[in-house]
């Protein structure tokens, strides 16, 4: 199961490089356009990204910033935001790393952000959810980029098993 999660880390990392190098494509009005989407812009979605990352990091670990909104704007310009994204993706792939098998099946308790409920559950589907909420969005940012007319890079998991960062996991 560590492997599995290690591979969705290093995936993750590869994706968010490739989208934002996608991004720095883009003047500054398309980049914050509201193109209709959940996060209104690329900007938007980019950070909302960022947000929840560190709102379920600061939940398993108990360390880190911890935003209060989901819609919170982190950092406005794009290279900070970009910088930011390179170092909390490094803090999940090491965390990730530092797990142990009965940490994956273990159990934690955090509060909502949006409603202020008391949760307990397995790391492990969390874990899945935090993978698969990056796919989600980085999905509407690929549609975001196509709709601007430009180029929006491939994320399949399958392409990143055929770099050579992800071989060991292919």
């Amino acid at each position: 199961m560590k492997q599995h999660f290690r591979m969705f880390a290093a995936y993750n990392r590869w994706a968010n490089q490739r989208l934002y190098a996608a991004a720095a494509e883009l003047d500054d009005e398309e980049y914050r356009r509201d193109m209709r989407a959940f996060f209104s812009s690329l900007h938007g979605t980019l950070n909302h990204l960022l947000v929840t990352d560190r709102i379920w990091l600061h939940r398993f670990t108990g360390q880190g910033d911890a935003p209060k909104a989901l819609d919170a704007i982190v950092h406005d310009r794009l290279d900070d935001l970009r910088a930011a994204r390179v170092a909390e993706d490094a803090r999940i792939i090491d965390w990730i790393n530092s797990l142990e098998s009965a940490d994956i099946a273990g159990r934690f308790t955090y509060t909502t952000v949006s409603d202020m409920r008391t949760i307990s559950q397995r790391l492990a589907p969390a874990l899945a959810h935090l993978f698969n909420h990056q796919t989600h969005h980085r999905g509407q940012a690929h549609g975001i980029l196509t709709a601007l007319g430009r180029s929006a890079p491939t994320f399949d998991l399958i392409q990143f098993q055929r770099t050579e960062e992800g071989r060991p996991y292919s």
